[in-house]
């Protein structure tokens, strides 16, 4: 008996689990056991509409009907992802929130600024994705679907030989008979199908290869495959030029307006006939102003009008409310001064189009360089997704085993179960198990250390990762987005999309603080209009050319002027500015404000060990001789066996000694090459040298050949493998003739950035995936303490966790693809400039000149920005709140001090400019930890 529950098709009674993948959505579909009964009943298969019948409809009917249910779950849940449009500050970020949670249905929401995705779990039985969108727009916000939890497994095909209507039909239901297939979308405009299916019973090539036979003899239907536009890269470059040509359009008006208002007035005679008077006290200057602002003020900065319109009807108040409110008030009030001045002749005053100009003209500035910034961040993913190769050889077999047939196919076209060829130098497709062959595999983007790993028959492979010199023959065990690689991918994307700590001061100023303006002007202007009309106060109180009704609007506008926040919005994004462009400078790329922010408050550090504590290139450290053959001669015979390895160790001996070679001044090899060369997995290489039998390897190596090791080799690998160093013997024809010790040194500025992060009260902590032994002595020679080795990438990212959940703030420091889990669940990940483009991609400060010390300048820098910003608050709050009382008019009564609103604008605009220029301070900083440090000094803290 079975049943269809949404578009899953469910067996009854203990139909085998099948493995989902880690980071795999709940299932939007529900499992029931039916017992089967006594009677004799038909198999049928029955699907329903969520919103006409809920599952749990459906099992109360079937209890009705005398079938026992049994493991129904109480709720569905169904979980989609959303691409979110128009998200300019965090405060957006939670009102899409807030509109999403406040949806009948939806369990769970979260909404991510950075990646402008909205992650939604909600109940399939009430809602559908359709009303999650409407829900979105309805906030005032755009929203696509880019997946719907069901999406796992899901190949994009595009049709040849479709004409019609009818054969769309006989291809979609051909496809939904195959078993496996969970859902068929139909493109009928562009011949396009979209199908999701379960990797276990069927794949693309089933599905190509069932629309050919679709057709028979009548009909030829061909399938190829259609990878579909990635839609976050096609919108955020639309946004990007949309802010471009904003801007440009904007100053195109706004120049004008400047140089009309601040520069030719300055410029006698130039500016003279700007003061021309055309009708009354009207100017060609204010006209040419008026006429230049208005397209900015209502066409180009028409976004911030609607964005204020849907924050004030959801209650709230963001940064275009601030914009709106500003502009605005300049706006208008020139406007009045222009029609005072136009029908006035006595009449003066100042207006202040190019305040609400300039102001949008910068805002978009900022918005354009914000874009270009965060266009950046998806890019991690995408690389991790390219890092499979784009074919794969494709074996066939007969029933002995025997190859058939071989064929290069698309990666995404592998199924589970098929037999892949892997020749040297190429990167694994998918993940599987060695059925045939050995060599060696550079897993580095999974365990971060670059020697190889051995891989034989039984052994395991990873997708994306590279086959290094032998020839595999690999069953395929998880393709698509089970893969390994794909689960890294998943993983960082669930991070990116969490909620992390922000700055969130101005939004939370302005939420209250707006308000709280407009009531302070609309008491200010009944406070002197109420006693004007009642004569409560001297008529000669109010100026020439103005009545009671006028001088109240002018000490209103004032209030509302001066108390504009215009300067909150300046005072995080000019200070990132400045900082993010000093650190470039200084070999420090930070990723924009959240790092900062986050980096400030770092007290825990975790170090990744290869490539970043060290150097991550094997090099030869030692060698000691055991026999009486010479140091040229031993090194050569070494280097010649080791020459036709591809084994990163035996690489750092041929460079070894090719410059001893070059040191002794002579110029030719010992021997072309060895002969009767032998690779023996995880133990080294043998081979003939002359007339010379040459081992090179481990002492697993010399037992195989029943080679003694004597007390003074054991002695020499006990000594070195205490410095962490890897010891390689070299036999001579059934002796031990020397040993080479090879090690990846460390970076030599470590131990001093170690010492200078302890002084700043920063603990360090090195996580690595090598072996405990190395760990500790790598630990020890550069001063941490604590360690944890022999972990993997989820490892890393899980002790990053355990210290943020003992309320630990912590960076992470590391190179590695495998490094980008971790880089990602950091507070703050920090890679470093050499490593690879995913980590670079996945964190949040790139070291690019590869020093170490610059993590301490990230810190630092991070501090000064921060007590910056703190600063620059002050600044911009300090003239509103000096100022609000002397534009209210609080002085006037008793000195006759009024601050009108063109001065109350030039506050304003002091305020900005103070904000700016506190900013520009920041490029004066040093980098507390100087390269070059007098040898035996200990380095202390600093102040800039």
């Amino acid at each position: 008996m079975s049943f269809h529950f949404g578009d899953k098709k469910m067996e009854a009674n203990g139909t085998e689990e099948i493995k989902k993948p880690l980071l795999q959505p709940p299932s939007d579909s529900v499992a029931i056991t039916i017992p089967e009964p006594v009677h004799n009943f038909d198999k049928k298969t029955r699907k329903y509409i969520p919103k006409l019948v809920t599952a749990k409809k459906l099992k109360e009917t079937i209890e009705d009907a005398g079938f026992p249910v049994d493991e129904f779950p109480e709720q569905e849940i169904a979980v989609c992802r959303l691409q979110i449009k128009g998200m300019a500050c965090t405060s957006c970020s939670e009102s899409v929130e807030r509109a999403l949670q406040m949806v009948n249905g939806v369990k769970k929401a979260v909404v991510g600024l950075a990646l402008e995705e909205a992650k939604v779990h909600f109940d399939p039985n009430l809602i559908d994705t359709d009303d999650i969108i409407e829900a979105v727009e309805d906030a005032g916000f755009g929203a696509d679907l880019i997946s719907s939890g069901n999406d796992e497994n899901k190949v994009h095909l595009k049709l040849e030989g479709v004409n019609s209507l009818d054969d769309v039909k006989i291809i979609q239901s051909s496809l939904e008979s195959v078993e496996g297939v969970n859902h068929v979308e139909m493109d009928l405009m562009e011949n396009k199908v979209a199908v999701t299916y379960d990797p276990d019973l069927t794949g693309p090539r089933s599905l190509l290869h069932c629309i050919q036979e679709t057709g028979g003899s009548s009909k030829s239907y061909q399938a190829i495959l259609y990878v579909p536009p990635r839609r976050r890269e096609t919108e955020r470059q639309h946004e990007i030029e949309m802010y471009r040509n904003q801007f440009l359009l904007s100053c195109l008006f706004s120049v004008p307006v400047f140089i009309f208002s601040m520069v030719l007035p300055m410029l006698h005679p130039f500016g003279d006939w700007l003061e021309y008077k055309i009708y009354n006290m009207l100017t060609i200057g204010v006209l040419l102003r008026w006429i230049l602002c208005t397209p900015v003020q209502f066409v180009i900065g028409r976004r911030f009008y609607v964005g204020s319109y849907h924050a004030l009807r959801r209650r709230s108040a963001n940064m275009d409310v601030l914009v709106a409110m500003g502009t605005n008030a300049a706006y208008f009030y020139s406007v009045y001064v222009a029609t005072k001045a136009l029908t006035s002749a006595t009449f003066e005053g100042q207006d202040f189009f190019e305040t609400s100009a300039m102001l949008i003209s910068f805002i978009l500035l900022g918005k354009y360089l914000e874009v270009v910034a965060k266009g950046r961040t998806s890019d991690a993913l995408a690389k991790l997704t390219d890092l499979a190769p784009e074919t794969a050889h494709l074996l066939t077999l007969d029933s002995d085993g025997n190859v058939i047939s071989e064929t290069d196919i698309s990666t995404q076209l592998l199924q589970r179960n098929d037999m892949i060829k892997i020749v040297p130098g190429e990167k694994v497709p998918v993940d599987g198990i060695v059925i045939d062959g050995q060599s060696y595999v550079n897993e580095s983007m999974i365990t971060g250390e670059a020697t190889p790993i051995t891989k034989r028959p039984g052994d395991k492979v990873i997708g994306g990762t590279v086959n290094e010199n032998g020839c595999l023959i690999v069953k395929a065990t998880h393709v698509g987005s089970e893969t390994a690689l794909s689960q890294i991918v998943q993983l960082v994307e669930a991070a990116q999309l969490a909620r992390a700590p922000v700055q969130k001061l101005a939004d939370k100023i302005s939420r209250f603080f707006v308000p709280a303006v407009v009531l302070v002007a609309l008491i200010t202007w009944m406070g002197w209009f109420i006693p004007g009309a009642l004569g409560l106060y001297p008529r000669h109180w109010i100026p020439k050319g103005m009545d009671k009704f006028e001088l109240a609007l002018q000490f209103g506008i004032s209030v509302l002027v001066v108390a504009c926040p215009c300067a909150l919005g300046l005072a995080t994004p000019t200070a990132v500015m400045v900082a993010t462009g000093k650190g470039a400078s200084l070999g420090v790329l930070i990723k924009g404000g959240n790092a900062l922010e986050k980096a400030h408050k770092v007290k825990t550090i975790v170090f990744d060990k290869t490539g970043t504590l060290t150097v991550g290139k094997p090099e030869v450290v030692s060698v000691m001789l055991f026999s009486s053959v010479s140091m040229e001669d031993f090194c050569n015979l070494a280097s010649t066996a080791e020459a036709n390895s591809e084994h990163p160790i035996a690489k750092a001996v041929v460079e070894h000694a090719r410059k001893l070679s070059q040191g002794s001044g002579s110029n030719t090899e010992y021997f072309a090459e060895a002969r009767e060369f032998k690779v023996h997995l995880g133990a080294g290489v043998s081979g003939k040298v002359g007339d010379k039998m040459v081992l090179v390897g481990n002492k697993r190596l010399m037992k195989t050949y029943d080679i003694p090791v004597y007390s003074e080799v054991e002695n020499y690998i006990s000594e070195n493998e205490q410095l962490a160093r890897t010891c390689v013997l070299v036999a001579i024809d059934g002796k031990v003739a020397g040993a080479i010790a090879v090690t990846d040194p460390v970076k030599p500025e470590a131990i001093r950035v170690i010492s200078y992060l302890r002084s700043m009260g920063i603990s360090s902590i090195m996580v690595t995936g090598d072996n405990w032994a190395t760990a500790r002595a790598i630990a020890k020679e550069v001063g941490i303490e604590k360690v944890v080795a022999e972990t993997d990438p989820l490892g890393k990212a899980e002790k990053i966790k355990d210290l943020q959940m003992k309320g630990n703030t912590v960076a992470m420091v590391g190179d590695g693809i495998n490094d980008s889990p971790a880089l990602v669940a950091a507070d703050v990940g920090i890679a470093i400039g050499a490593g690879t483009d995913v980590a670079i991609e996945a964190a949040d400060v790139v070291l690019i000149k590869n020093n170490l010390e610059d993590v301490i300048t990230a810190i630092d820098l991070s501090r000064k920005t921060i007590s910056r910003i703190r600063l620059n608050y002050v600044w911009a709050l300090g003239y509103n709140i000096l100022g609000l009382p002397v534009a209210a008019g609080i002085l006037y009564p008793f000195t006759g001090i009024r601050l009108p609103p063109w001065l109350a604008g030039a506050c304003m605009a002091a305020s900005s400019v103070s904000v700016v220029c506190s900013s520009l301070l920041l490029q004066s900083y040093k980098k507390p930890l100087q390269v070059q440090v007098t040898q035996g000094q200990t380095p202390q803290p600093t102040s800039t």
